[in-house]
């Protein structure tokens, strides 16, 4: 008898939370997982309360493009990358646009923590006086197997590293992103591991690809994409990457981020994409280009080894993929 999988990337969009966080909880907590991860972002905001406003207008935000950084693939249409989301704090559907323009980005500043010669807090608008903007043009992988090329406007991180001073213990940064209860209806999920957070080494952080973004396409980041700053590693797949970050401490221990919290045998510290290393419920061999649907073969370290590989010398014991 010949049994067909189908690939993990042709679920539909409302099954996007991963279907082991919903059987690991719901004996905990009744039906109220299943709701959350199957009503429609706009449907969850009613359903909590919110009332969703109307699309907030982008600024216009130039910056030369730095030619070193070649994708190799066409720019994904605009329209497609800023509708196609996810960001749980909105909801758990990818169409979380309206919900999401109650996020509140003005006044913004970063919590700079930890092992620094002074923490401290910095406004954004200071942040960016202190940095020269640049755009890249970067493929991005999402572990669930979808892909997107992006032009982004922003500025490398080791640039955020350096103002940071560091002391000389300091070997990660844990990036923490908003969790705002009175705009974000996801939080009321409590069964996620709230605010959300991601982290990497000190190494990867000063990597030349690490980038902070504050703009795409010519204009500021919409507020679905994660604005008004990102966090963009196009060598590792996309849940690295946390958006509308509020804090970067610094530490000598290795961080338990959020989706390793959630599900550590599918979601890992390191993330770097391979596509002879599948997910344990789907492959990765191929990825689905948003706006043309094409699949295409996916690259180890998503095509940037080049500049990243070397970071992970000596590591072969660790669970670099996925």
């Amino acid at each position: 008898m010949l049994i067909r999988r189908r690939p993990g990337w042709t679920i539909p969009d409302s099954q996007a939370t991963p279907e082991s966080v919903v059987l690991a909880r719901r004996a905990l907590l009744g039906g109220a997982g299943t709701i959350a991860a199957t009503v429609p972002a706009q449907a969850q905001w009613r359903l909590f309360g919110g009332s969703a406003p109307p699309a907030t207008p982008l600024k216009p935000l130039q910056a030369p493009r730095n030619p070193k950084y070649q994708a190799g693939r066409p720019l994904t249409p605009e329209q497609d990358a800023t509708t196609y989301n996810n960001f749980y704090e909105f909801g758990t559907s990818k169409d979380i646009v309206r919900p999401a323009q109650a996020l509140r980005t003005d006044p913004w500043s970063i919590n700079l923590a930890g092992m620094v010669a002074r923490p401290r807090s910095i406004a954004l608008e200071d942040l960016l006086k202190a940095v020269t903007l640049e755009e890249r043009v970067y493929r991005h992988r999402c572990v669930e197997g979808w892909a997107m090329t992006v032009p982004w406007i922003g500025f490398p991180l080791a640039e955020l590293v350096r103002l940071a001073e560091p002391t000389a213990a300091a070997r990660y940064l844990v990036f923490t992103t908003l969790a705002d209860q009175k705009t974000m209806p996801g939080l009321r999920q409590n069964w996620y591991p709230w605010p959300y957070t991601e982290g990497v080494t000190l190494a990867e952080a000063t990597n030349e690809l690490a980038f902070l973004a504050v703009g795409m396409y010519g204009k500021t980041i919409p507020k679905q994409d994660g604005a008004p700053i990102r966090l963009t590693l196009p060598w590792k797949y996309g849940f690295k990457s946390a958006k509308s970050i509020v804090k970067v401490e610094f530490t000598d221990r290795r961080p338990v981020s959020y989706w390793e919290q959630v599900q550590a045998s599918e979601y890992g510290f390191w993330a770097n994409v391979n596509p002879d290393v599948p997910h344990p419920r789907w492959s990765q061999a191929h990825e689905r280009l948003l706006g043309s649907d094409e699949m295409v073969p996916t690259r180890i370290w998503n095509g940037y080894g080049e500049y990243v590989s070397s970071l992970y010398d000596g590591l072969k014991t660790e669970r670099l993929f996925t």
